[in-house]
């Protein structure tokens, strides 16, 4: 699926599909990989796929890829033709791929148990480890490894603090419109008792 809502500020296509047969929530997922790519600059114009697949996919893509046995929680395929250098403003022929996400729920809901925390919460945190790796970073040395985590890290919780904020503040316009409309409500029983709730009176001063 696409992510219409979110499209409105900007032209950047994410699509997902959910081939796990876990029930996951889609729009987090994609909000966060949205995030992270603004984040790090990334053009408007690129493309990104996001699959959630079972234990055995996952597992194919491991070993042939990585040439290691048995699933992983997120594998990422960047594009070589994509050019993460190039500016967001930039004059473009087209859109650009950036390339595939790989997520796998069914293998990282043990990793989520572990830490304490939803398998939500892992896969919104994985899916951002996919983009930094997209975006070619990588955790093979220490230093990378630092790196990569602890901007990983920040790009999470600055979302999280920013979605939070927006869910406050709809609850807090939801608050206010239920407000108004029981005051409002309130005014017209009000008027319709004292006989001004329609147009047959006229008051003058």
């Amino acid at each position: 699926m696409t992510d219409p809502d979110a499209e409105q500020d900007t032209d950047m296509s994410i699509e997902i599909a959910n081939e796990s047969g876990v029930d996951v929530a889609e729009g987090p997922i994609v909000e966060v990989a949205r995030y992270a790519l603004d984040r790090m600059g990334v053009s408007p114009l690129a493309e990104l796929s996001i699959m959630l697949v079972e234990l055995e996919p996952m597992a194919e893509l491991h070993e042939r890829w990585l040439d290691e046995p048995g699933p992983t929680d997120v594998m990422s395929f960047p594009m070589d033709e994509y050019d993460s250098a190039r500016r967001p403003d930039a004059p473009s022929s087209g859109p650009a791929l950036l390339g595939d996400i790989v997520l796998c729920p069914a293998f990282a809901a043990d990793q989520a148990a572990a830490a304490g925390h939803t398998l939500d919460d892992e896969l919104h945190l994985l899916t951002v480890h996919g983009v930094l790796h997209l975006l070619g970073y990588d955790h093979a040395e220490p230093d990378e490894e630092r790196q990569m985590f602890g901007l990983q890290a920040e790009l999470l919780a600055d979302w999280r603090t920013a979605r939070a904020e927006a869910e406050r503040t709809a609850r807090e316009r939801a608050a206010a419109a239920a407000r108004t409309a029981r005051e409002r409500a309130k005014d017209d029983r009000l008027l319709g008792t004292v006989g001004l709730g329609d147009d047959s009176g006229s008051a003058s001063r």
